[in-house]
């Protein structure tokens, strides 16, 4: 938003749906990004796919009819993201997608449907890895469509480094630099059946007995812990520390300077990558191969015995390490703006 905000001939206007409104995983990084407020929210709210999704595309559509904008923007893989591509191709309005032809081949990911189609609708497709680009290519996707410009997570990641370093977050836990484990856990294939996430729950909660491991709720995963009577397996583990959504800074500063991070999330394979700390994946594959291939991410499924041997390598001085990927360098805002400014122009 700021490098377009920068550019004389592009007048971004900002639209929030509201998909994610938990203050933990919304507002917080408005305010500490220090981004502009969104010129409309649409607040849609949580529900399943199909009904999160139609209310977007309902609500979306006055607002193109109204402003008509050149092109619509949508970044990423959510429901949001489709609805809108779906919305602005259907009033003829060119879609630029960020984050496009990322593949993880497994169609039960709802996030992978989402992808497709809306790389399929999208006029601009902008790429974070050239692996992106094939992918993109074998499902007949014309090469003057798509742009490699690599990562706007590690734009925002760069930039706000530092600021992040300087929070006292380790000192709230009472943690010391690589001497933690962080864990993020919240697909449906990990925490929706109830053997599954018991059995990743008790093999986190046994690392915790060689080095505390932080691990900030995702709201569905608190649910289901609730509602699978797991609170009391947790309590077993004093040292598996339980807390509330950290806001992007704070966590930023657990993940910098952890020994290693357990996770089913795609960004968070990402930000490892870049701060060359062992990721160990926690679903059956990954979307962003390049943070295999090149960076420090290691995809290894949801069997407890692995979780805890790949652990042990990495707590006794191995574990993968890797480089930072190709044009991760926080320039991807620049390169997608100057484009931008060529076909709007």
């Amino acid at each position: 938003m700021a490098a377009m905000t920068q550019t004389d001939n592009l007048q971004p206007i900002l639209l929030h749906t509201g998909q994610h409104y938990d203050a933990n995983m919304s507002q917080v990084f408005f305010e500490e990004l220090e981004l502009p407020q969104p010129d409309i929210y649409l607040g849609v709210g949580s529900g399943s796919h199909a009904l999160q999704t139609a209310r977007v595309m309902i609500a979306f559509e006055p607002v193109l009819e109204q402003h008509r904008p050149d092109l619509v923007m949508v970044v990423g893989d959510v429901n949001s993201t489709l609805a809108c591509a779906l919305v602005a191709a259907k009033l003829h309005i060119p879609v630029a997608h960020v984050e496009a032809g990322l593949r993880s081949f497994n169609r039960r990911m709802p996030e992978e449907i989402n992808r497709i189609l809306t790389d399929a609708l999208s006029d601009l497709l902008f790429t974070t890895d050239r692996q992106a680009n094939d992918n993109l290519r074998r499902e007949g996707i014309p090469e003057v469509k798509i742009h490699f410009v690599g990562n706007v997570m590690i734009d925002t990641l760069l930039k706000h480094r530092e600021r992040a370093l300087a929070l006292g977050v380790l000192e709230q836990f009472e943690l010391k630099p690589a001497q933690y484990a962080v864990l993020t856990l919240h697909r449906p294939d990990n925490v929706d059946q109830p053997p599954v996430l018991m059995r990743l729950l008790a093999a986190v909660g046994q690392l915790s007995r060689q080095l505390p491991v932080v691990f900030p709720v995702h709201p569905r995963t608190r649910q289901r812990i609730l509602t699978f009577g797991l609170d009391s397996l947790l309590d077993r583990f004093p040292a598996l520390i339980r807390c509330e959504p950290l806001g992007y800074l704070e966590m930023l500063c657990l993940m910098a300077q952890a020994k290693l991070v357990l996770t089913d999330s795609g960004g968070i394979q990402e930000e490892t990558a870049v701060l060359g700390v062992p990721c160990l994946t926690l679903r059956e594959e990954t979307e962003r191969p390049v943070t295999v291939s090149e960076g420090t991410n290691l995809v290894i499924g949801s069997d407890p015995e692995r979780l805890l041997a790949e652990s042990d390598v990495i707590l006794r001085g191995g574990g993968k390490t890797g480089r930072i990927p190709e044009l991760w360098d926080g320039k991807a805002a620049d390169r997608i703006t100057a484009i931008l400014g060529e076909v709007l122009r």
